[in-house]
């Protein structure tokens, strides 16, 4: 009797460890399981020269100005989805998988610094063909997105910011709170080898709630997600080797030399990068605007996605009115009218030709130095405009 109950008790034990493990030890999971789960109908994966397959999303206003999102450490493009939901109306909205992150996952060539999730930006925004653009990134994303600034400062419109690391911080700004405590856990000797095998959901679900100070934001399939996508098969190991490449901040002088028109946004309660340093990011920049929102932590984009949405179609709006007016052609036509041709944004209307009727009786062509001199008009108008269009804004 005795010995059934010992054996008993072991079993209990063994089952009680058995649950216990089951909870904590989470193996890969298959990527084709979880594109299936995470993938929309719009995504594609674009195979890129790095060889890396990209997972992006290219939605809104196909013929739009374009905003391109790149998302922080461990999050997904899915942290976009309402600014996409708010800003498709008017603009082609671009989001994308940064390496060892979402569906993208681990890349070939295992660079995971800020400065090759650059390059890996821009090799996407050129297999999309897309020309000019406005880029927006958070935390992490706003490193990459400054140093995207730094060295294709051509190909951008305008910068967009958000809770954005990449500059050195002061002594004093240190991240806090359990978000921060689960990042640290994974830069621990011995702790964070351990976590490449044993991967607990409460770090995403700590982590997660961390960032936010509304926490009716946060639901179960937002940690879900979080959780699956961040062990999905080759993740783990590409998350440790990108923790483990150090991040080289850009220089104060570099960022002074920015000239891209920037907007600034920041949660005032940010646990993981103090308010401080968006205040330092609008002093650098010589063209920018900073918005604080109040008793709000690291997501602004999520936390409060209409107001924040809101601010950056703003900005946009604000942006495309101020860029100067693009070259066009003005031809004298044999009958005497003007044609413009070519893009004409910007441009003042064009005064009416004095070309009379042809279908009037008796009337007679205008001189031919008078239409010449109109011309010329014309062209000086087109001048003016462009003139006034290239003013840059007020700080």
């Amino acid at each position: 009797m005795m010995k059934r109950i010992v054996l008993g008790v072991l079993a209990l034990v063994v089952i009680a460890i058995a649950v216990i493990a089951a909870a904590w030890v989470k193996f890969d999971i298959p990527r084709e399981e979880l594109v299936a789960k995470y993938a929309s109908d719009a995504s594609q994966f674009i195979e890129l020269p790095s060889g890396a397959v990209a997972h992006v999303r290219d939605e809104g206003r196909p013929d739009g100005d374009v905003l391109v999102l790149v998302h922080g450490s461990n999050a997904s493009l899915h942290t976009w989805e309402p600014w996409v939901a708010a800003l498709g109306d008017t603009y082609r909205v671009i989001s994308i998988d940064m390496p060892s992150h979402g569906l993208t996952g681990a890349v070939p060539n295992e660079d995971y610094s800020v400065s090759g999730m650059a390059a890996f930006t821009r090799e996407v925004v050129q297999a999309l063909d897309v020309g000019s653009f406005t880029l927006a990134g958070n935390s992490m994303g706003g490193a990459v997105a400054l140093n995207y600034a730094v060295s294709y400062p051509d190909d951008l419109d305008g910068l967009i910011l958000v809770c954005a690391a990449g500059i050195a911080r002061e002594e004093d700004e240190t991240s806090s709170g359990d978000a921060s405590f689960a990042f640290s856990l994974v830069r621990m000797p011995v702790v964070g080898d351990a976590l490449t095998l044993v991967t607990p959901r409460f770090i995403f679900e700590d982590a997660t709630r961390g960032v936010f100070v509304d926490q009716s934001v946060v639901t179960d399939e937002m940690v879900d997600r979080y959780y699956e996508l961040n062990v999905m098969e080759g993740t783990r190991p590409a998350t440790f080797k990108r923790f483990a490449t150090p991040r080289a901040p850009v220089p104060d002088e570099t960022v002074r030399q920015l000239e891209v028109p920037t907007l600034v946004m920041w949660g005032d309660k940010d646990p993981l990068i103090p308010v401080s340093v968006g205040e330092r990011f609008h002093a650098l920049l010589p063209n920018s605007t900073l918005v604080i929102y109040e008793n709000v932590g690291h997501i602004p984009m999520e936390e409060v996605a209409e107001v924040s949405a809101a601010d950056v179609r703003s900005f946009m709006e604000a942006n495309a009115a101020r860029m100067p007016a693009l070259e066009a052609t003005v031809t004298l036509e044999d009958d005497g009218s003007l044609t413009v041709t070519g893009p004409q944004s910007g441009l003042a209307p064009l005064p009416d030709a004095d070309v009379p009727d042809a279908d009037v009786p008796g009337a007679e062509a205008p001189e031919g130095d008078a239409v010449v001199e109109e011309a010329a008009a014309a062209e000086a108008v087109e001048e003016d405009a462009a003139g006034e269009g290239a003013a840059g804004p007020a700080n």
